[in-house]
């Protein structure tokens, strides 16, 4: 198994170096694993003048499966956009054809207090937010900023094909199948014409599900309602604005956003695995990031992408385990919990294991 590591900027190099330690530690007992590092965003800026260099790109599609960090920094934020690096992490997508992105929502029992919300509200919570990934305000043409009239004029294009919420429309019920069966489709379908188009082929590709319950709503209510009960959902599906949005909203429910992963998916399931945080600048260099959603996403690698089911449920349940033994980096540390350092983390996991 060929993994591209992509460590990233800010606090994307401490924490891919934790889930490093897994993959080295299933590699010293035998499974055939190559890791190779590239440069992505800020960091493939600085070594070669672009987000995304055609080397890590070439790479990228080479491996069987990418591990990615996390992409951006202050110090980019000057430079023209398409040099950004978030740029960098949109195109490899895209290359990739990565359209389906899985972001769990899990509350680990211990993590109760840890999130904002009520204990009764969110304990046993147990989602999965199947965001579509390569389409949408982020991809539509025509975009950008013109004077019009004698003033500036910023303009985006919402877009999607028939064929682009099909295809992620399968993924989502697919999933639910392997879940609780209900499926709650997102739109804004009472304001936006493409929104209209994605209720209309959920709708008909439901017929393929019969024992999947579909269920649609609004993406305003859909906010409220992940906030006000969310163990009423089991599976969402999204476009990938509206999913970007709920999905980082979700990731509070478990916590904290260094909780999740996530898995970016083409349609024979080679997928790009991340957590769903940013970079983090102001924490970075100091060892206080929590590296578990990068860990838990090699977990989704397995799951997804290599079909070693017994390999992911061993790296969750290892992460259960510390969880369990009271240990907590300072993002979801409470009286009574030992905080430990990010390095000291996933050494634990590592000892988990």
């Amino acid at each position: 198994m060929k993994i591209a590591v992509l460590p990233g900027d800010g606090i994307g190099p401490e924490i891919v170096a934790q889930a490093v330690k897994v993959l080295e530690v299933l590699r010293a007992e035998g499974a055939k694993i190559e890791m190779e590092t590239a440069p992505i965003g800020g960091a493939g800026y600085d070594a070669a003048g672009d987000p995304l260099p055609d080397a890590t790109l070439k790479l990228s599609r080479e491996a069987d499966a990418v591990l990615l960090g996390a992409v951006g920094g202050p110090q980019y934020d000057a430079l023209d956009r398409p040099l950004r690096p978030e740029r960098g992490l949109l195109r490899i997508r895209k290359e990739l054809n990565l359209f389906a992105n899985l972001r769990p929502a899990l509350l680990y029992p211990e993590l109760a207090s840890a999130s904002s919300l009520k204990p009764d509200v969110v304990s046993n919570l147990d989602l999965m937010i199947v965001r579509e990934l390569t389409g949408d305000v982020y991809f539509g043409q025509p975009r950008g900023i013109e004077v019009r009239n004698g003033e500036r004029v910023g303009f985006n294009t919402m877009l999607y094909a028939e064929s682009e919420v099909r295809r992620v429309a399968h993924v989502a019920f697919g999933i639910a199948m392997k879940r609780g069966k209900k499926l709650c489709s997102v739109d804004k379908a009472n304001v936006l014409e493409c929104s209209e188009l994605w209720k209309e082929v959920m709708i008909e590709v439901s017929k393929d599900y019969p024992e999947v319950e579909l269920s649609h709503m609004y993406v305003d209510n859909a906010a409220m309602q992940l906030i006000r009960a969310p163990k009423q959902f089991d599976t969402m599906v999204t476009g990938n604005i509206f999913g970007d949005i709920l999905s980082d909203a979700a990731s509070m429910l478990s916590g904290s956003i260094g909780m999740l992963p996530s898995a970016s998916l083409d349609e024979n399931n080679k997928g790009m695995f991340e957590p769903i945080h940013g970079s983090a600048p102001d924490i970075t260099g100091k060892n206080m990031a929590n590296p578990l959603a990068t860990i838990l996403s090699v977990a989704m690698m397995y799951r997804y992408t290599f079909a070693d089911l017994a390999t992911a449920d061993r790296i969750e349940n290892a992460v259960k385990n510390v969880i369990s033994q009271g240990l907590r980096t300072s993002d979801i540390w409470t009286d009574g919990t030992q905080k430990v350092s990010c390095s000291e983390m996933g050494d634990a996991v590592v000892k988990a294991l």
